[in-house]
């Protein structure tokens, strides 16, 4: 498995089958991809092919006013691959990017039936289940507390 920061054209069609599946693919264009301060990592396969992405960008956490913080979202693995690392590999290099960065808060609205996933890797969930178009499906907010060097 490769990881490495990419522009986000890299990830888009990964994102876009995942997340965004049956919807038209400007559904997966996000505002936050374009500012210079976004990062996109993805994680290749043995055939080169992006297995998983997410995106990273400084967005506060209104439960931490103040508090430097990194939003991430278009988290996906392919399907294929699910299970085998992928995700928790492109989350666990943006996390370290973001302490890079001086970030001590990660958060995201993250999918319910990822629930185990992100509290396996150290997220908490935040508040009440919600639902946000376009897909509709259940969410909770996840924060993580990054570790400071």
């Amino acid at each position: 498995m490769r990881i490495e920061r990419v522009p986000v054209e890299e990830i888009f069609e990964l994102r876009w089958s995942v997340l965004r599946e049956g919807l038209p693919k400007e559904t997966a264009v996000y505002p936050e991809d374009a500012p210079a301060d976004t990062f996109h990592i993805a994680a290749y396969d043995a055939d080169d092919r992006v297995a998983g992405c997410v995106t990273f960008f400084p967005e506060e956490f209104e439960g931490a006013p103040g508090v430097p913080a990194y939003r991430f979202r278009g988290m996906a693995s392919a399907p294929d691959v699910r299970g085998q690392g992928y995700g928790a590999a492109v989350l666990k290099a943006g996390l370290a990017e973001v302490a890079a960065r001086g970030g001590k808060l990660a958060w995201c609205n993250g999918r319910t039936s990822a629930r185990g996933f992100y509290e396996h890797l150290g997220f908490e969930a935040v508040g009440e289940e919600f639902t946000t178009p376009p897909t509709h499906v259940p969410h909770y907010v996840f924060t993580y507390q990054v570790p400071q060097a």
